[in-house]
């Protein structure tokens, strides 16, 4: 008998271990593999190998792309600024992870598994915001003191009073003065830690200091959770997917593109044809929200690297704006009238 119960306890303690094992092996409940990304962002450009960094995402969205400026707008939340993309994939690649430029490529986007309302640092100048997007694995501390290169110039500026606007795209300052305002600025470094997520983020512009400078109570629009892939801003709600996202651990089967493109085979911006298009993300109280135009840089004509990595180009110039420029502050008047378009160059 008792050699019995021995038996028994024993074959009990095999079986709530391998159970504990498994449960440690398996995502949490609610959450996905990178192959989410991989199948859900596979329609809307290429996944290559990229030196360094492994499989990276490759939009198909026009030579005129430029992440966290082309067709979208900031709201803020309790998080933060948070970037609200037209795309109908906008919800991972301004959400996780991170962007960087090559020379030849273009935009290039990294997975990462942390969430979060934009991946971007901030800088705050009299009479401007501005803000570009964190390079791959910079950490948010070191993004503060990251030394500005008029060379390998990312950073978008709009006037303070603008931030809000649903056509930000209108209002983004000409290159030309990115180096005075720069050399006028300092690093917006204030962070909002989310618990919930074991997270820290970058909160950017204070509440309010923008309500000042608009003279509008800035509202905090509030984040819901989406049960799918993809975004729908209404009734002063924004609906995301954003599920918690585990890594390839070595235990589960590693997850990979369906189909990765060959980086020789990959075009440069100027010769891709724009298959994804942005839709329209409604801003709460504006039914009359239109299609943002793009913003069309010129071809880049350097020489094709396909084992090297180039970040940052010498020759990426940011901003140059149609007559009607947006001025300075000390040559601003009381008039709300917009600035024309801007247009990479």
């Amino acid at each position: 008998m008792r050699t019995k119960i021995k038996f028994l306890t024993l074959l009990l303690a095999i079986i709530l271990s391998a159970t504990t094992t498994q449960m440690q092996a398996s995502p949490q409940p609610g959450s996905v593999s990178f192959q989410v990304f991989y199948d859900q962002l596979s329609p809307y450009g290429q996944w290559v190998d990229y030196p360094d960094y492994g499989y990276v995402w490759i939009p198909d969205a026009g030579p005129d792309f430029v992440p966290y400026s082309t067709a979208g707008r900031w709201i803020y939340t309790e998080y933060g600024w948070t970037w609200v993309s037209d795309y109908d994939w906008g919800w991972a690649p301004f959400h996780y992870g991170r962007w960087d430029y090559d020379d030849y490529y273009g935009w290039i986007w990294v997975p990462d598994e942390e969430w979060g309302p934009s991946w971007v640092t901030w800088r705050r100048a009299e009479g401007y915001y501005g803000w570009m997007p964190m390079e791959p694995g910079i950490s948010i501390s070191i993004s503060f003191g990251r030394n500005y290169n008029n060379q390998h110039d990312h950073w978008m500026f709009v006037r303070d009073r603008d931030i809000e606007r649903a056509d930000i795209h209108r209002y983004y300052v000409k290159q030309n003065v990115h180096d005075r305002i720069i050399k006028n600025s300092t690093v917006i470094n204030t962070t909002y830690i989310d618990n919930s997520r074991h997270t820290t983020y970058v909160s950017g512009p204070a509440r309010d200091d923008v309500q000042k400078v608009t003279g509008r109570k800035v509202s905090p629009v509030i984040i819901k959770e989406n049960n799918q892939p993809g975004q729908d801003m209404r009734n002063g709600q924004l609906k995301i997917y954003r599920p918690q996202v585990q890594k390839n651990n070595g235990i589960q089967r590693k997850s990979a593109p369906t189909r990765v493109t060959d980086l020789k085979q990959v075009k440069r911006p100027s010769e891709r044809k724009a298959t994804s298009q942005p839709g329209i993300v409604n801003p709460p109280g504006n039914s009359r929200e239109r299609q943002p135009n793009m913003i069309n840089p010129v071809n880049n004509n350097k020489a094709k690297p396909v084992q090297q990595k180039n970040v940052n180009p010498s020759n990426n110039k940011r901003m140059e704006q149609l007559p009607n420029t947006v001025p300075p502050p000390e040559q601003q008047t009381s008039s709300a009238s917009p600035a024309t378009e801007c247009y990479v160059c």
